[in-house]
């Protein structure tokens, strides 16, 4: 089994490091948040103190990092002397980063890293925290065709889908796409539901209807944003994450700054990031991205 390496373990990254140890792999770890590497050790994760130290003996390493200026700094250094994975491993090493971030960041690191002889993709992911539990990611590639082949040896034991959807930053511009729809989507879900509710209907009615109607979505089906009306969604668990609105606000952001990028018109997605903005404001960042229902219901 190859040796891997594992940056960021928060809410994806450590799931995914577990499902890769309970796969057989040998799984070193890093993160800057000591709790979250103590808890695999005794799943048998190797925990490294410094980037230097994970990367050593890696044949593959895989990232999960906030931000594209974090990635930039983890794979190309920083401007205080840290030197970043590029210069870190041998050629033979392949690098995989399933963060979400600017398709711009992923081709800049894209590029150094051909230029080294080294194989990188950007492979972001959907599916939320349920999905890296279950191993059922669907993870979404940009990079060459040689480079996916082997990055999918290794994805296919922590996801359920993986698409090749081009060449570098193909894959985060594929996942912007994906979200900017998604945040869309849960705003008309929430709008509508609540319009039902305020007019006398029962939600779980209403989402019966119009999951056999023309309206039947993705939120209807698997993570209604009513409480009480989908025993298994965060809704009806206090809006436990799932996938955290500031995370949403963040995708929308990219979003949006993909659009100015192509001159692309979106207003949908735009009213929807606003949407996002207001809710966090108010101090429902860390919920999940589906309380925005409560934000429609803040006059009741």
């Amino acid at each position: 089994m190859n040796t891997i390496a594992f940056i960021g373990l928060g809410n994806m990254g450590g799931p995914m490091a577990e499902n890769l140890l309970a796969e057989g792999f040998e799984v070193q770890v890093f993160d800057l948040n000591k709790e979250a590497t103590a808890k695999l050790v005794p799943l048998g994760a190797v925990v490294a103190p410094t980037l230097e130290d994970v990367v050593q003996g890696a044949d593959t390493v895989i990232s999960m990092l906030p931000a594209g200026i974090n990635v930039r700094s983890v794979y190309l250094g920083d401007h205080h002397g840290g030197l970043g994975i590029l210069n870190l491993v041998d050629r033979k090493t392949l690098l995989i980063d399933s963060s979400t971030i600017d398709p711009e960041s992923a081709r800049l690191v894209a590029n150094e890293a051909t230029n080294r002889g080294l194989q990188f993709v950007d492979a972001p992911v959907s599916g939320g925290v349920a999905g890296a539990k279950a191993a059922t990611l669907t993870f979404i590639v940009g990079g060459t065709d040689t480079a996916f082949n082997k990055a999918k040896s290794v994805l296919q034991h922590v996801g359920r889908n993986i698409f090749h959807a081009g060449n570098a930053g193909d894959g985060q511009m594929a996942k912007i796409c994906n979200n900017l729809m998604l945040g869309i989507l849960m705003s008309g879900t929430c709008e509508a539901l609540n319009l039902g509710i305020e007019n006398g209907l029962d939600p779980k009615v209403l989402s019966d209807i119009m999951l056999q109607s023309s309206g039947r979505n993705w939120a209807l089906e698997l993570y209604n944003p009513c409480p009480g009306v989908m025993e298994s969604s965060p809704a009806s668990n206090e809006y436990h994450p799932g996938f955290m609105s500031k995370l949403m606000l963040k995708d929308l952001g990219l979003g949006m700054d993909a659009a100015v990028h192509s001159q692309s018109s979106v207003p949908m997605g735009s009213l929807a990031r606003n949407l996002y903005a207001m809710h966090n404001a108010n101090g429902n960042e860390n919920l999940d991205f589906s309380s925005l229902f409560e934000f429609y219901q803040r006059k009741s």
